[in-house]
This record gives structure tokens, C-alpha cells and sequence, in this order.
């Protein structure tokens, strides 16, 4: 099972290209993991109401990506997951039994311009399989 963290960003286009090659070369089970983060601040309904705005981005981000997989005849599931993107990545990936992360090396976050990657060094830090960083 190959979970590929997937954001939007070119970088993690660039992941998707190998987790993609990677599943069919292996005949994997390809996970696609989308993680809506919630503001830090706010009431409860301005949250929610941007945790729905950020599932809807996500749905409409993910939409190539289905087309493109069904294409490629390849199995996969797509997932998004409210919280922390790092948390999120590792706690699914130890959920569904990950056999390698695939992740891009820079996301859309706002600190990913000057950290190389704050969330992959984080997944490659604390999750229990291997990980891909894709540049």
C-alpha cells in the first residue's frame, strides 16, 4: 500500500507521478490523502465553515487525479482528512498499514519558502514505514 500525501502543489504532482509508477509497477494499493487544515483561530462556525471550504477545494483538486488514475487502470482511494498535515499523513498511514509514504518536498504551506518541507520532516521523523520525498 502506497500513501501519497497530495496538497495541489507541483511538488506533490511530481509525487503522484512516481506513487502512481511505483503502484503499477508493484501492482500496490494507491492511497491519496488531502489534509484540510483547520484555522488556529475562530469560532465555531467561521471553522467550520472553512473546513467545508477546504473539502470542496480538495474534491475539485482531487478530480484530475481520479480521471488520471482510472485511466491508468491502477486501484486507488481518495481521502481527505481534517487536521494537521503532518499528524494526519502518519496517523493514516499507520491506520491503513503503509508500506511507503510518498510526499512532494515542499507543500503550500505558509512556512514551506523557507523550510525544506517542515511536514515531510516531520513523517519522515515519526512514521513507522518508509518514505519517498519527491523533488
Amino acid at each position: 500500500t502506497i500513501l501519497l500525501a497530495y496538497d495541489g502543489s507541483e511538488p506533490a504532482a511530481k509525487a503522484y507521478d512516481w506513487a502512481a509508477d511505483l503502484a503499477a509497477k508493484y501492482q500496490a494499493t494507491l492511497v491519496v490523502l488531502a489534509v484540510a487544515r483547520p484555522p488556529e483561530f475562530g469560532g465555531e462556525v467561521e471553522t467550520e465553515a472553512v473546513i467545508e471550504h477546504s473539502r470542496r477545494h480538495y474534491q475539485q483538486v482531487l478530480k484530475p487525479l481520479r480521471e488520471k488514475t482510472a485511466a491508468a487502470g491502477l486501484t486507488a482511494t481518495f481521502e481527505i482528512l481534517v487536521g494537521h498535515p503532518a499528524e494526519q499523513i502518519i496517523l493514516h498511514a499507520e491506520r491503513i498499514g503503509a508500506d511507503l509514504v510518498v510526499m512532494g518536498h515542499r507543500g503550500t504551506g505558509l512556512l514551506s519558502r523557507w523550510l525544506i518541507g517542515s511536514s515531510a520532516r516531520q513523517v519522515i521523523a515519526y512514521v513507522k514505514c518508509a518514505v519517498m520525498v519527491v523533488r
